[in-house]
């Protein structure tokens, strides 16, 4: 896989009985396919939990909702210790290039999920914007918050 801008994991790798590798992930504690935007998932949430300090067990990986009656599924969900979600991650494969598109995405999901955070990935390039829900304005930031930030 390839290398990518966010740090190392320590990741258990193993080829199934069809010849496919898939990735074990902690947090849905089982392995799933190996894919490039799998591998950027793994790794964001290394970063998440090992160097933002965001507690693994307030987030939900790969999970369903509701949005306009169809059936959506958002990467990453990170929740504060409150039980209210404050950030939702969108992860690409690295040849996927963040986009308008890319932010629509997120931001559909949020319509839902009403975050204060949102962030996106493609393992290279990361961008992260706190929402004012009030305004109804967002504004870039610099870097992806830490938990500390997030949890207040």
């Amino acid at each position: 896989m390839e290398k990518l801008n966010l740090p190392d994991i320590t990741a258990r790798i193993w080829v199934n009985k069809n010849g496919k590798q898939e990735i074990f992930d902690e947090s849905r504690k089982k392995f799933v396919r190996l894919t490039p935007e799998e591998w950027v998932r793994q790794h964001f949430l290394g970063f998440m939990i090992n160097h933002l300090g965001f507690p693994s067990s307030l987030i939900v990986v790969e999970a369903a909702l509701k949005y306009n009656n169809m059936l959506k599924r958002f990467d990453i969900l990170a929740y504060r210790s409150d039980g209210n979600p404050c950030l939702v991650v969108e992860c690409k494969s690295p040849a996927v290039e963040i986009t308008q598109a890319v932010f629509d995405q997120v931001a559909m999901y949020n319509m839902t999920l009403t975050v204060d955070y949102l962030a996106v990935t493609n393992g290279i390039s990361h961008f992260a914007c706190r929402i004012d829900h009030e305004k109804k304005t967002y504004a870039f930031l610099k870097e992806i918050p830490a938990y500390e930030v997030l949890k207040q």
